[in-house]
């Protein structure tokens, strides 16, 4: 099944959607409405208060937005990644890397603050891949900066972000002081205006039930959990370490934008560490680029069989974590 993945042939998202409803049928069957544990954002209200609107508290109507939002995060994942040429040729690895690693903890298949920043997520990465290009950032930077208020008044802690934008700047262009600043205030813009709001229609009140970032370590005791962690992170050293084989021969522009990718693993994993109500279910934010790591394994490991005995080890392994589990 690996080599059809490996093709970058269209008639590919036609099966990538039948591996979507496989790997994640029992979440069809066991719908969940959306999350809501207080560490949401006004906007994330605001959405799922219209939503209500719409399909009330249908757990199957969230869950299938969940998983189709999910599919159009693959597909968009992949057409940047081909766009950029991070791999020699075109491929959907990647996308279906991230519908599998999705499907091994239930909480990531449900409608949440952290799909919506996922979907925000994806414009700003192929905002930075294409910043090397770029005589001048100012608008990019700015345009960046507001998508990441725009996901802060999602989920707060979301903001930390910010690392991952003035980072991928650094890296991505020379320094230059307006960028950042006009980044900064990019991400400033959207709270502004919301607040101008409130005080227009006299809810200023409602600033005061904004989340706010706290640092905490949890104490994990789900196993479940801790195997979706231990997948994740060992996909993404063994992807990091067989890119070592010819991450010299890319070109610039490549080798920055993966180095980019690896900085965005590490800050969406600590993102979670920083919500008011601690939920291993934002870590959802840390698969979307380590899926593009586990799609590096795939297609580096080029025989076919000991890529398929990967692939089944881990749908199996799912598949027991679902049905078998509890």
């Amino acid at each position: 099944m690996i080599k059809f993945f490996r093709s970058g042939n269209p008639l590919t998202v036609l099966l990538l959607f039948i591996y979507l409803l496989f790997v994640k049928f029992y979440y069809l069957i066991h719908p969940a409405v959306y999350q809501a544990d207080g560490s949401e954002g006004l906007l994330y209200t605001e959405i799922t208060g219209w939503l209500e609107g719409i399909a009330g508290k249908s757990a199957l109507f969230y869950t299938c937005l969940a998983l189709l939002l999910q599919f159009l995060q693959a597909l968009l994942f992949t057409r940047i990644i081909n766009n950029h040429r991070l791999f020699s040729k075109d491929t959907y690895l990647p996308a279906m890397c991230f519908l599998l690693f999705t499907s091994l903890l239930e909480g990531w298949n449900v409608f949440s603050p952290a799909l919506i920043v996922n979907t925000v997520m994806l414009w700003i990465f192929s905002s930075i891949s294409d910043l090397y290009m770029r005589s001048s950032a100012r608008d990019v930077a700015f345009n960046m900066g507001f998508a990441l208020g725009l996901c802060g008044l999602v989920y707060f802690p979301s903001v930390l972000f910010l690392a991952l934008l003035l980072l991928s700047l650094l890296i991505m262009r020379a320094f230059r002081l307006a960028e950042w600043i006009i980044g900064l205030l990019g991400i400033i813009c959207p709270f502004y205006l919301l607040g101008t709001y409130l005080f227009l229609t006299n809810r200023t009140e409602l600033i005061l039930d904004m989340p706010r970032i706290s640092f905490h370590l949890p104490m994990i005791t789900d196993y479940k959990v801790w195997g979706a962690l231990i997948t994740n992170l060992l996909f993404f050293v063994i992807g990091w370490l067989m890119l070592q084989r010819t991450f010299k021969k890319m070109l610039i522009q490549g080798r920055k934008i993966w180095a980019t990718v690896v900085i965005y693993v590490l800050v969406a994993m600590l993102i979670p560490l920083f919500s008011g109500h601690f939920s291993p279910n934002y870590w959802v934010l840390a698969v979307l680029p380590i899926s593009l790591f586990a799609g590096n394994v795939f297609w580096t490991v080029t025989n076919n069989t000991i890529a398929n005995v990967i692939h089944v080890i881990l749908l199996v392994y799912v598949i027991v974590m679902q049905y078998f589990s509890h």
